[in-house]
């Protein structure tokens, strides 16, 4: 058998893997979309989207709390942690913060995403995380190592940003883009290292449940500062009956326990555009059989849609013998 052959073989349990890993991303997608429209729903009733952001965050921390201390690996994840904080080539403390991005990006769309509108907001969100999937993968920042930026991934992360675009044009021109889309843009780029660190957090610890309550943990609290200051501002905001309200923080934990379970077998570029290809076919569900409003859906919603998995595709394409040579310069 040659040895091309061999690599060949050696790399079908690999692409096996990404492909489910696609998958599995483009679900927890799904269920992010679902979760947006829920945690959407609590800050319109509230008028309070980190208030909203902070009820999500402390609803998962506690079933993953309990969790924790339920499941024996789980429990030793604390004393994993201690171990590989204090071991020489270990984890780093800034490897435990993954959590404060997602709080800065429930942050964001309360200071941003009215002004400039959802649409823009998106954008902006879905290019720093495209970009920043790239660099975080090039650095090997993830549990899946270095990966090449080659010329297929770079067109396949292009591609994206440009069907998100597409996806959107049909409200682009409801907010007005100024200095603030600076804002969604930098939580998009920490989404990236936040799925890389948290990815590397699970491997250390050898759990995920363990990885996601601390994830929950650190994004509560700084949530909860942000929310303390708004508090101290403004008072205490208006809480709704409705129980389903109150459900997004319980899909949360598939998001995350998802993502830092997924992370080393596609590396974080293909799992940001799975994802993003899961949030646009679950928002274009939920708007035909849960619609917000008698809109309708645009034609350039569901040609988004398409390009978007196409681009996923693209990029999640295993390089061809020969093509070493070709990769992009460091």
């Amino acid at each position: 058998m040659t040895v091309s052959a061999l690599r060949h073989q050696e790399d079908r349990p690999k692409t096996r893997e990404r492909m489910l890993g696609m998958a599995g991303a483009a679900g927890i997608g799904v269920l992010l979309a679902i979760q947006a429209r829920i945690n959407g729903a609590l800050g319109v009733r509230m008028d309070d989207g980190i208030a909203a952001g902070l009820i999500s965050f402390f609803g998962g921390f506690v079933v993953l709390l309990a969790a924790t201390f339920a499941f024996p690996q789980a429990r030793r994840g604390w004393q994993n942690l201690r171990t590989e904080l204090r071991r020489p080539g270990g984890l780093r403390p800034w490897q435990c913060l993954g959590g404060v991005c997602g709080g800065y990006l429930v942050f964001t769309q309360g200071m941003a995403a009215a002004a400039l509108g959802v649409a823009m907001f998106t954008v902006a969100v879905v290019a720093g995380q495209v970009s920043s999937g790239l660099v975080v993968d090039r650095l090997g920042l993830g549990p899946a190592g270095p990966q090449h930026v080659t010329p297929t991934r770079l067109f396949g992360a292009g591609l994206a940003v440009v069907a998100v675009v597409i996806a959107v044009s049909a409200n682009l021109g409801s907010g007005e883009a100024s200095w603030l889309v600076l804002l969604p843009a930098l939580a998009g780029i920490g989404l990236g290292w936040q799925a890389a660190v948290n990815g590397r957090m699970k491997q250390a610890v050898d759990s995920a449940v363990f990885a996601a309550m601390f994830n929950f943990g650190i994004g509560m609290t700084a949530l909860a500062v942000a929310f303390a200051v708004e508090v101290a501002l403004r008072g205490l905001p208006h809480f709704p009956a409705e129980p389903w309200l109150y459900t997004g923080g319980f899909l949360g934990i598939f998001v995350i326990g998802g993502t830092v379970a997924l992370v080393r077998f596609t590396g974080v570029l293909v799992l940001s555009l799975g994802m993003i290809a899961g949030q646009l076919v679950g928002a274009l569900l939920v708007d035909v059989f849960a619609p917000a409003a008698e809109t309708g859906i645009p034609a350039s919603t569901v040609l988004g849609v398409l390009l978007t998995l196409v681009a996923v595709g693209v990029a999640a394409l295993p390089d061809r013998p020969g093509r070493a040579g070709r990769r992009l310069p460091r």
